[in-house]
């Protein structure tokens, strides 16, 4: 009885081991590398995050940091912020903006299907902002900038860890804001005043470091 009591146990433990085994070397409907990757992606053995900063807005010296992250199916999601406040009080020079971003991204092409946060991509995005900006003259000032639109670009691995994107945008911004004049010290009140702007709302040259298990690209761009 006992023998019979350990033969069964030996057999359940020797069909677990051939039933992990199997989920090992269990090959995905499809058979490509694109889809093996996806499925491994779903599956959560990989992760695809990144850390961004727009190159074009920390030219204009407003700082800014942004992530992403996807969220399967070459979607991915994304937030990002920035914040300036330079001022020269004795000419009365102020650049003061902050705000921020959002997107939905759609990653295609053959480089997308390698691996996710690469190749082409468009997106749809919304805006967010506030300003201050006088350089000795007439100043504007707004505390409720907002806008909406899509972006096209292409995302391109240049490191192990690193991408630079690329994109436009077009789409609607409108802004509500007041000007003022300085004089003898003060800031004297003009005019609120209200503008609509459609057409190119956006430029990113991005600098990327991508983060999370398996997110890295190797020498030929592609996921090592």
């Amino acid at each position: 009885m006992i023998q019979n009591q350990q033969g069964s146990e030996q057999d359940s433990l020797q069909q677990k081991d051939a039933q992990d085994a199997a989920s090992q070397l269990q090959v995905y409907p499809g058979g490509n590398a694109a889809e093996t990757e996806n499925a491994a992606h779903a599956s959560g053995r990989d992760s695809y995050y990144a850390l961004k900063t727009n190159l074009l807005y920390d030219a204009l010296l407003v700082p800014n940091l942004g992530i992403e992250t996807s969220i399967g199916r070459g979607w991915t999601l994304g937030a990002s912020g920035m914040l300036a406040w330079w001022s020269k009080d004795a000419s009365h020079k102020y650049w003061r903006i902050y705000g921020g971003e959002m997107e939905i991204r759609k990653y295609f092409g053959r480089k997308a299907k390698e691996k996710p946060m690469q190749g082409h991509h468009i997106s749809l995005y919304g805006q967010f902002l506030t300003y201050d900006i006088e350089n000795g003259g007439t100043g504007h000032q707004s505390k409720k900038t907002y806008g909406a639109g899509m972006e096209y670009g292409y995302s391109l691995p240049i490191g192990r860890r690193l991408n630079l994107d690329f994109g436009l945008g077009v789409g609607y911004i409108k802004s509500h804001y007041k000007t003022y004049e300085p004089k003898d010290g003060c800031y004297v009140y003009e005019a609120t005043r209200n503008r609509t702007w459609i057409g190119p709302t956006r430029g990113e040259v991005s600098l990327v470091w991508l983060l999370g298990n398996g997110n890295t690209n190797s020498k030929k761009g592609g996921k090592k």
